[in-house]
């Protein structure tokens, strides 16, 4: 009994585990739905096992002809679409919430390499997990938060502690290249550690050289590996370019929210690690070595110029702080601190104890039982997304070209293609500057908007319910709502071609525009 006692005593990473995946599982509190794009993706993976074919150009939209598109997450449609098929949309959340509770059950593992200090790695995990959360959507890039732990941890073995897995990189590069665009991010890693052993080779002296200049020569030669390793696929080198012609696109960053700076007026968990980091660099002994100097100024910028970088951030700047909290802890002789350093270390007594991976086990296990048995279920909310109003389009086949907002595009996309093709959806680096500015002249009723509905044959609008198109659409005569909810609009023009649906119905009200009055 003895022997199989160790199994059944949950670590802080498998707590860590098991928390993550029932809590990201149950549709209660933050949903991974929380964005349309999660439909497309799936769209595109089905599409792939469709035709055996990756796409080289656009087929959702019906602009013509259809822009080229690099579909650089086409892998993860693959895997989505897998997921679709077992368990529809709940196969999907679950998939993502296991992909995040192993991402944060390996953070853990990787820190405690560098302190047993229990409660501080406890606490430094929750406010990576906390300040990542405002990016937890079930999206390909979730993949990258698991490769950059990785990545991170093999790197740092070998700088560190003399432990070599090198070897590891060009397979993961390999996969990642495949999943999702910030495989750049494993080259940006690659190349701090090379510059820093580099510079430290020409900057020391003697015997001090030798292992910077074996491990400068490793992590170029692994890069080099890498870097062909990233030529295997759809799109040859052409992938290596699209992240770089990205995140140079100044103007699709500054009107896509989530590439945007974060406002540190709203809640943020970011700010305070962001504070604590300042603060134990500031008040540590230990002076920061050129890896981690380049590391935690450029992830900071990163964190400050886009709120999709944060979980990246945090996973970065995490051990480099550990390293000094527990160096400050152990040094303190504040009566406080020593009391929960003896906590620390007793609780440390039993977390060795632990043995196995029982309980995250055990939480699939569970967690896939309640999803198949329809115990849990997952669905785009029709209280914030067009459900209702897609349905309706599908039971009432609009004919013509349709002016869309860009996360209905999204749903479109997912629930009812190819009975219908969209003018903008998620996809903002496929349609590129000029289509972007077209859709936000419309959106903003900019100087010639309505020249941008003449030129692409727009015949019926699918718009936002609380928005400043719909609320001028209303007060125009050439254009007539057919149906309106909460969430959404739907206007078609005032022409022979739409009276069927313009006698069909004829008293449609804005409900939402009636409620803020009634208010």
């Amino acid at each position: 009994m003895k022997r199989t006692t160790p199994y059944f005593i949950p670590s802080i990473a498998d707590l860590f585990f098991v928390i993550l995946l029932i809590s990201l599982s149950i549709p209660l509190g933050q949903s991974l739905l929380a964005d349309c794009d999660t439909g497309y993706h799936i769209r595109v993976g089905e599409y792939i096992m469709e035709t055996g074919a990756v796409p080289h150009q656009d087929m959702f939209s019906f602009l013509d002809p259809p822009p080229a598109w690099t579909a650089h997450e086409w892998l993860s449609g693959i895997i989505m679409a897998l997921a679709h098929d077992a368990l529809g949309l709940t196969g999907v959340v679950i998939f993502f919430a296991f992909i995040l509770s192993l991402t944060y059950y390996l953070h853990f593992r990787f820190l405690k390499k560098d302190s047993d200090h229990l409660l501080l790695l406890t606490g430094m995990v929750l406010l990576v997990i906390t300040s990542s959360a405002v990016h937890f959507l079930a999206r390909p890039h979730l993949f990258s938060l698991l490769f950059l732990v990785i990545w991170y941890f093999v790197l740092d073995s070998y700088q560190y502690r003399n432990k070599n897995y090198l070897y590891v990189l060009p397979l993961l590069m390999l996969v990642w290249v495949n999943l999702h665009g910030a495989f750049i991010i494993g080259f940006v890693l690659l190349g701090t550690y090379f510059t820093g052993n580099l510079v430290y080779y020409f900057w020391k002296q003697g015997d001090e050289k030798k292992p910077h200049a074996r491990k400068s020569r490793a992590s170029f030669i692994v890069g080099i590996i890498c870097l062909a390793a990233s030529l295997i696929n759809p799109y040859g080198f052409h992938i290596l370019l699209f992240p770089f012609d990205f995140v140079t696109n100044q103007y699709i960053l500054a009107h896509v929210r989530e590439f945007q700076a974060a406002n540190f007026q709203d809640f943020l968990v970011y700010k305070y690690l962001f504070l604590i980091m300042l603060a134990v660099l500031m008040t540590s002994r230990l002076r920061l070595n050129l890896i981690e100097l380049i590391l935690v100024l450029g992830f900071t910028y990163m964190s400050l110029y886009s709120m999709r970088n944060i979980p990246l951030f945090a996973i970065i700047v995490a051990p480099i702080i550990i390293r000094r909290l527990d160096d400050l802890m152990r040094m303190s002789e504040n009566r406080v601190i020593r009391f929960l350093n003896k906590r620390s270390d007793s609780f440390m007594e039993t977390e060795k104890k632990a043995k196995g991976f029982l309980w995250p086990a055990l939480a699939v296990c569970l967690v896939l039982f309640v999803a198949a048995t329809g115990g849990v279920k997952h669905s785009f909310d029709p209280e914030i997304k067009a459900v209702d109003a897609v349905e309706f389009l599908k039971q009432e086949h609009i004919p013509g070209n349709m002016f869309n907002d860009d996360e209905i595009g999204d749903y479109i996309i997912y629930a009812a293609y190819p009975q219908y093709r969209v003018f903008f959806d998620g996809r903002n680096d496929m349609y590129g500057v000029e289509h972007m500015q077209d859709y936000l002249r419309v959106v903003r009723l900019g100087r010639d908007w309505e020249e941008v509905l003449e030129r692409f044959n727009i015949q019926w609008i699918f718009y936002n319910a609380d928005s400043l198109l719909s609320r001028y659409l209303l007060e125009r005569d050439d254009w007539h709502l057919i149906y309106a909810d909460k969430v959404a609009h739907i206007y078609v023009r005032d022409i022979p071609k739409y009276e069927y649906l313009i006698e069909k119905y004829p008293d449609v009200e804005p409900v939402v525009y009636q409620e803020k009055m009634s208010d």
